[in-house]
């Protein structure tokens, strides 16, 4: 990718249009230097972190419930079904009109584009749950905390897992539009402001930066954690 990128960049007529690797990655130095990245940078991770905590809590909480009961997916689907439907967008607005041009209002918007696909994994994975060890919790009379530690949340690991780290992508490329649209600091904002001088050397490095930061947080902690929950796989064959 890297050596398409040179090449590409020294055939274009205009090398504004696609900078070589090395003046972005110049830029990424100056950024990084003047603490402009870490800032903006800090801001972004800040709203991916809560909106990511927020989403997981809901949805998973919803995943059980429906995975549990009846009654509850039947009355939820329709819900779930519309807001899995909605775009992204349009969520954003509505969030920005009906709370405000504030941190509430942002970490909402991406945390309801979220949760609904939380949601669907998680119900799934709980209507997957062995019977047979239900049976044996109500054996020995388990408490209800009891069962969801030690039966239920230890099978929902992997889907648990595997929805997480499915989205904290989505929800880094939400917060984005999020902060694009309508906040004063983050990476998205500073794209905003790129996008009006058409400074691309300045796109691509405040968005590869970022894109680094992501998949250092994936690499050391999602993936490992993925890996864990899956143990037991490797361990039963």
């Amino acid at each position: 990718m890297l050596l398409v990128w040179t090449v590409a960049s020294q055939m274009t007529d205009r090398p504004q249009t696609l900078p070589a690797p090395w003046q972005v990655a110049a830029r990424i130095y100056a950024l990084a230097a003047s603490g402009e990245l870490w800032f903006h940078a800090g801001m972004t991770l800040y709203r991916v972190a809560c909106s990511f905590a927020l989403a997981m809590v809901v949805g998973t909480a919803l995943g059980l419930w429906m995975g549990r009961s009846r009654s509850a997916d039947q009355w939820l689907n329709p819900a779930l079904i519309i807001m899995l439907n909605v775009p992204a967008l349009v969520v954003i607005v509505l969030s920005y009109i009906w709370i405000g041009l504030n941190e509430t209002a942002a970490i909402i918007a991406v945390a309801l584009n979220k949760i609904p696909v939380v949601t669907v994994m998680i119900r799934e994975g709980t209507r997957a749950l062995r019977p047979d060890l239900d049976e044996m919790a109500a054996a020995f009379r388990m408490s209800r905390m009891d069962r969801l530690r030690h039966v239920v949340l230890p099978q929902l690991a992997p889907q648990i897992a595997a929805s997480a780290r499915a989205g904290i992508s989505l929800i880094w490329k939400i917060v984005l539009v999020v902060e694009f649209l309508g906040r004063s600091n983050g990476v998205g904002f500073k794209l905003h402001m790129l996008f009006s001088s058409f400074d691309v050397a300045g796109v691509l490095a405040w968005a590869l930066a970022f894109v680094a930061v992501m998949l250092a947080i994936d690499l050391l902690i999602l993936r490992p954690w993925e890996a864990r929950a899956n143990r037991w796989r490797s361990d039963a064959a």
